[in-house]
Parts: structure tokens; C-alpha cells; sequence
């Protein structure tokens, strides 16, 4: 029986998911997947038109 509104996750207990929060701000470069292609999407495209597109 579960306790709702309560879970318990072995990587915030150990400080894994702090760890690599703080690489990513630190160095600008994500962690996720999803953050990577999108941060990688975006300088190809800055790199093929040659401006910024907004956000």
C-alpha cells in the first residue's frame, strides 16, 4: 500500500540529480536528452541562417 503524495528516489537520496543540476548550469550544456537535441537544433540553425531566432 502506497502512501499517496509521497515516493522515494535512490538518485535524490544519494545526490546524483543535485550533482548533475549543477554541472549543467555550470557549463551550459544539458543533461537531458531532450535538453541536448534542443540546444544542438538551435545552434544549427543559428549556423545555417546566420541570425538568432527567438524563443
Amino acid at each position: 500500500m502506497k502512501i499517496p503524495g509521497l515516493s522515494f528516489s535512490l538518485k535524490r537520496a544519494v545526490g546524483i540529480t543535485s550533482a548533475k543540476q549543477k554541472v549543467a548550469r555550470a557549463t551550459g550544456i544539458p543533461t537531458t536528452r531532450q535538453g541536448l537535441e534542443r540546444k544542438i537544433g538551435g545552434a544549427i540553425l543559428n549556423a545555417v541562417t546566420g541570425r538568432k531566432h527567438k524563443k
